[in-house]
């Protein structure tokens, strides 16, 4: 039987199949890969994993389907590498390597040398020793993986300006043995070894406006330009990009320290983004809401400069941060933990998964 409708159910059925088509849609977005969208728009994204993608395969699962490119966490800083002076560990580097190969996933390393997390023996060396050991360990370690990885990160940190070394440098062992050279020494052992792997000089802390961001931006600026003179092979400069709101930040002063970066001639990654929370609002869906703005801001500043080229976020669900560990060993019983990253707990896209994915739509660069 036919029934005449009114002109009000005409227009609630249309709003109906309106609703319905629009959930369609946002559900096709919400099942996107965030690396797919950032390389429709010109960029890599990628994450840094842990060794529990071991275990856990429903993280592992993420890293397949979201991940353009994955970094090396713990597993190729020398204190798993080389925790006693007759012992080399490989296995977990060699894992995850073996899961990027598997997947069609490039690898970078993650970090060759850096003044910290250094084994206790390689402290307790004479000079003389540690120089030798620098050498052999730089020698060994890229030999092992040359070829085999997209990129590098051959000296982390070298800069700390609460150290008070003259020209901000990081204090540490192979400070002591070298003094600043070690950084120019670790670029030309490492080319010797692997003529494929782009080659990284990674910094944190040049997000802040303040004194310390500043003092860092200013010796990483000299720094390049002293590698650059020297004829160093140097590819990339990682900026780190863990965003903490507790300082103060300018985009403005920031974009333009990037480029002058960019016109040194080396292309930028962002290697360890995250946004600390610890000032935002106890309420979640108010601190999932300004953790996302604080990312999208920083990504629309950073990501229209053309030499930025990739992002990689530092792991990618919330309890595998090292904000959450770090927040964990304080309280174990602790209400309230970090979500610093694009998935929570649960494996769920959050506020900054959408934040993220609008930044590179945004910035897409024209092929």
């Amino acid at each position: 039987m036919h029934v005449a409708c009114s002109r009000r159910q005409a227009l609630a059925i249309l709003a109906g199949a309106g609703v319905a088509s629009q959930s369609a849609i946002s559900f096709a977005v919400a099942d996107e890969s965030l690396g797919a969208i950032a390389a429709s728009s010109g960029f890599v994204f990628g994450a840094a994993a842990g060794p529990v993608i071991d275990k856990d395969v429903a993280y592992r699962e993420l890293y397949a389907k979201h991940a353009k490119i994955v970094t090396t966490d713990v597993a190729m800083k020398m204190g798993t590498i080389a925790p006693q002076s007759d012992i080399r560990r490989f296995e977990s580097a060699d894992r995850l390597l073996q899961f990027c190969a598997s997947n069609k996933i490039p690898m970078r390393g993650h970090c060759l040398i850096w003044n910290e997390w250094v084994p206790a023996w390689v402290r307790n060396l004479s000079v003389a020793e540690r120089q030798k050991f620098f050498d052999s360990y730089i020698e060994e370690v890229v030999g092992r993986y040359a070829g085999k990885l997209q990129s590098w990160d051959i000296v982390n940190e070298p800069f700390w300006p609460g150290h008070k070394a003259p020209g901000g440098y990081r204090l540490g062992p192979w400070y002591e043995a070298f003094g600043t050279d070690y950084i120019r020494r670790a670029f030309e052992r490492a080319a010797m070894v692997d003529k494929t792997a782009k080659f990284v000089l990674n910094e944190a802390q040049t997000e802040r406006d303040d004194d310390v961001g500043r003092a860092v931006r200013s010796g990483l600026l000299r720094l390049v330009d002293e590698l650059k003179d020297a004829d160093v092979r140097l590819d990339a400069v990682g900026l780190q990009g863990h965003l903490q709101p507790r300082y103060p930040h300018d985009s403005g002063r920031f974009a333009e320290f990037v480029h002058a970066l960019a016109e040194r001639k080396v292309d930028i990654y962002i290697t360890e983004f995250d946004v600390r929370d610890d000032t935002f609002p106890d309420d979640i869906p108010s601190r999932d809401a300004m953790i996302a703005e604080t990312a999208e801001k920083f990504l629309n500043t950073t990501l229209r400069i053309p030499a930025v080229k990739m992002v990689i976020a530092w792991e990618l669900a919330d309890n595998y941060s090292f904000y959450t560990d770090a927040a964990k060993k304080k309280n174990p019983l602790a209400d309230r933990l970090p979500r610093p990253l694009p998935f929570d707990d649960a494996m769920q896209k959050k506020p900054l998964w959408f934040a993220m994915a609008r930044a590179f739509r945004n910035n897409a660069r024209k092929t």
